[in-house]
């Protein structure tokens, strides 16, 4: 038994939770089966460190696999120590971590084994939408514990030796690691969606460190809450120049700069991220056309929504409205990506996220920052899907499409000039903020440096919000 290897599951609880925090439940549990001379393997606590402590004063529940016990697979006993963390978690109202480096389960338990595996299951999926469940992986996260990590809210993921798959990438037909691993953290970030951070193992820690003081500990905490001096009515003065990429204006918008982004490797022409406005944590979905990097490089999506898009920021909505976080979304949308990949999810896609905002019943608050053009807008909280307040910022557009698209289609076969003039008058008698206004489905046209202080304003007052949607066991999309 390796003391380095052991030491990393103690380690990596040390470096998560505060100092001297953490206490450990459980410790000595061992194995229960005694088939194939397992009593006479060494097996401390049964490969899982379990405990609870706390993440900057907030108290959270946390397990940590050991590589080092039989594989960190996972036993009878093993998976036991996991179901009691939940129970508790449950019944204290505090966040469940999980710290994933596991070979799967333990052969020589079989049935045992796996019954206990279901275990785990059932009680992530009653912890759903109850508290936040949060799972880090520092190294294997294989077959049935790939389901350990999507049931999570939010998973987070060694770069270089963190490994989450059903199927291994050499069990693929046609496939090897060295073609295409499927396992590693940069393809499970932008290809499947799993991955909310990546980086060493320091990094991964301080972002799950991050995310826990930003959310509310249960679905009863009154939205999470820190204190901040952030001036309610400052003005963002450039935050016209940000329209294009969300995740530069989120920032500058929250308090002191507060950000925390889910997700972002995938879908990326949506920005889903959690920011902090008067203190409370707020759920931000925005519309991205250009993502700017940081040695100034850009990348263009065009103002469309894809099916990725779509799914991550339909998930991001269903998490906030299990928490009562409220949301806030920034629209500059014309239409949908077009492509034969994204052509065959893009309706489930949008079904999707259409369904979270309709059902959300969380305060829900649409800021128009550029176009919104088509049914591609009525996605994104539109006032039809149950916005609570829609602001438009000055010189934003609003109507069915693009007035000169408009005009040549009305105009078909007519002389430019005539397209132009009809151009021209479409424009500003359905694509105008003041034509969305007079018919009310803008509740004020805004400038955009005030959009920090309408927001605080809106949310403050919709802060004892209550609504009851039709009475029914739970909806089918």
């Amino acid at each position: 038994m390796s003391s380095t290897s052991q030491s990393a599951a103690r380690t990596r609880i040390s470096a998560l939770l505060d100092q001297n925090s953490f206490v450990e439940i459980g410790a000595g549990v061992t194995a229960r089966s005694t088939d194939f001379n397992l009593a006479e393997k060494k097996a401390p606590s049964d490969g899982v460190i379990t405990g609870y402590g706390q993440i900057n004063g907030n108290p959270v529940y946390v397990y940590s696999q050991d590589a080092s016990v039989l594989k960190g697979t996972i036993g009878e006993m093993h998976a036991n120590k996991i179901v009691k963390m939940y129970e508790l978690a449950i019944k204290t109202g505090a966040p469940v971590i999980g710290l994933i480096d596991c070979a799967g389960l333990r052969l020589e338990e079989s049935t045992d084994a796996l019954n206990a595996f279901g275990d785990i299951y059932m009680a992530q999926a009653q912890a759903s939408g109850v508290i936040p469940q949060i799972t880090g992986i520092f190294g294997n996260c294989g077959g049935g514990m790939a389901v350990v990590s999507a049931l999570s809210d939010f998973t987070y993921m060694v770069s270089d030796k963190g490994k989450l798959f059903v199927n291994s990438p050499n069990a693929i037909k046609g496939n090897s690691e060295d073609k295409c691993d499927t396992s590693s953290a940069d393809y499970q970030g932008k290809e499947a969606g799993m991955i909310d951070g990546m980086g060493t193992e320091d990094e991964v820690i301080a972002d799950i460190r991050s995310l826990i003081g930003i959310l509310p500990a249960n679905n009863e905490d009154d939205m999470s809450y820190a204190e901040s001096e952030d001036d309610l009515n400052r003005r963002v003065e450039d935050a016209v120049q940000c329209i294009a990429d969300p995740a530069l204006l989120l920032p500058r918008i929250s308090d002191d700069s507060a950000y925390v982004e889910t997700r972002p490797y995938y879908g990326e022409d949506m920005v889903t991220a959690f920011i902090r406005l008067n203190g409370y944590t707020v759920g931000a979905v925005a519309n991205r056309s250009v993502k700017y990097g940081a040695d100034n490089s850009k990348e263009e999506f065009g103002k469309v929504i894809s099916a990725k898009g779509a799914k991550k920021a339909a998930e991001f909505v269903k998490f906030c409205d299990a928490f009562s976080i409220p949301v806030v979304t920034f629209t500059n949308v014309t239409g949908f990506k077009a492509c034969k990949c994204s052509e065959k999810n893009l309706p489930d896609a949008l079904s999707k996220l259409t369904f979270a905002f309709a059902d959300a019943s969380t305060p829900k608050v649409n800021v128009i920052t550029g176009e919104a053009f088509g049914s591609a807008s009525l996605t994104m909280n539109s006032r039809s899907l149950g916005a609570d307040l829609v602001y438009a910022w000055k010189g934003a557009k609003i109507g069915m499409m693009d007035a000169k698209e408009a005009a040549k289609i009305m105009c078909d076969g007519e002389s430019a000039d005539v397209i132009s003039k009809t151009a021209e008058e479409y424009d500003k008698l359905q694509n105008s903020t003041d034509s969305a206004a007079a018919r009310g489905y803008v509740d004020a046209v805004i400038d955009p440096a005030d959009t920090r202080k309408y927001l605080i304003g809106a949310l403050d007052m919709l802060f004892t919000k209550r609504e009851f949607l039709p009475d029914r066991k739970h909806g089918t999309v």
